[in-house]
């Protein structure tokens, strides 16, 4: 997936940054010390900072290894500004990015497990999905069990997806990287079938999260699904696969820091949301067993794509674990997440016999 800041936008919102221009483009700029860059004949008062004059932007050189400092100045300083690299109104506050994900006044774009993605799903058999899941995981697990090394994410994480997919619509595997991501994965999850590359990266940062502790690892190795399912929801909450999210406003929204007018591109800052201090408790922190956890990555009705990722995660530790009992991160490695629209490890080098 293209993950650079001149990429262009997916139907969907979710993938890349959009070329979206405001819907009247800006004639007459309003300036002061920490106002977002407004339209003079726009309904907008912006809150202004006490520290800074000009908002950093997500796009900035060295966010892809570091956003979360910019994220942070954002929230405190900037809950709402204008990105003219975006070409949209930026949010990053939990309270508003979780609004906007839901509010009918945000119009274009939606997530698995949201409403407009219900009427295009053909019935599936959960038993099924749960059943090639576990078939797919511990196929890939025991393949690189005998090697001294392996990396999870080219060889574990990059499959499984895909993987579950093609034995749930009983593609072939020779043929299952060709038709997936096609005609074979619409079947199953209708608009969500771009999510694949979500799950991987989405997949990637758990089990980073997991290994990066021997503890959280030894925690889950036996563990009911509930409480694997808790785990999961954590590392969506702490890293999600997708950083930035796009909607239009189809009306005219106040928000905190001021009022967004009707028919402007917005950039939700899911990543800058998930950490936000207002709403969980120690932010930065990967707890497994945290008691205030929510994710913004997934919707909350039913979808394919969602139920797949909650059980490919389940069973990817289920079956590594069972495969390489003493499985852990090559000595000296730690994950290096990278991007800024999507996010998650470039690899993730283990040792299968510890």
């Amino acid at each position: 997936m293209n993950d650079e800041p001149n990429a262009g936008i997916r139907p969907d919102g979710w993938a890349t940054v959009p070329r979206m221009e405001p819907a009247q483009p800006p004639r007459v700029w309003a300036h002061g010390p920490g106002a977002a860059r407004v339209r003079a004949d726009a309904p907008f008062v912006a809150e202004r900072s006490r520290t800074r004059t000009v908002a950093p932007s997500p796009l900035d050189p060295g966010a892809g290894r570091d956003p979360h400092r910019v994220h942070r100045v954002l929230r405190e300083e900037f809950p709402l500004t204008y990105d003219p690299l975006l070409r949209a109104w930026v949010l990053s506050r939990y309270a508003d990015v979780a609004t906007a994900l839901t509010d009918a006044r945000f119009t274009h774009g939606h997530r698995p497990g949201d409403p407009p993605c219900a009427d295009s799903h053909a019935d599936v058999d959960e038993g099924e999905l749960r059943s090639v899941a576990a078939r797919t995981a511990f196929v890939l697990a025991r393949r690189i069990a005998d090697r001294r090394q392996a990396d999870l994410v080219a060889d574990f994480c990059h499959w499984l997806p895909a993987g579950t997919v093609a034995a749930a619509v009983g593609v072939p595997y020779r043929d299952m990287m060709r038709l997936v991501r096609g005609r074979a994965a619409s079947a199953l999850a209708g608009q969500c079938t771009g999510q694949i590359s979500v799950r991987e990266k989405a997949l990637a940062n758990f089990l980073a999260n997991v290994l990066v502790d021997r503890e959280h690892a030894l925690a889950l190795l036996d563990a009911p699904a509930g409480q694997i399912a808790r785990a999961w929801t954590e590392s969506l909450r702490r890293d999600p696969p997708v950083q930035i999210a796009v909607r239009r406003t189809g009306a005219e929204v106040r928000v905190t820091g001021g009022t967004i007018p009707a028919g402007e591109p917005v950039a939700l800052l899911i990543g800058a949301a998930s950490r936000d201090p207002e709403r969980f408790r120690d932010p930065d922190r990967y707890d497994p067993l945290r008691d205030d956890a929510d994710q913004l990555t997934y919707g909350r009705g039913a979808c394919p794509a969602v139920l797949l990722a909650g059980l490919e995660a389940e069973y990817a530790l289920r079956a590594l674990f069972h495969a390489m009992p003493h499985l852990r991160l090559t000595e000296g490695f730690r994950p290096e997440r990278t991007g800024v629209i999507t996010r998650s490890p470039r690899n993730l080098l283990v040792r299968p016999h510890g």
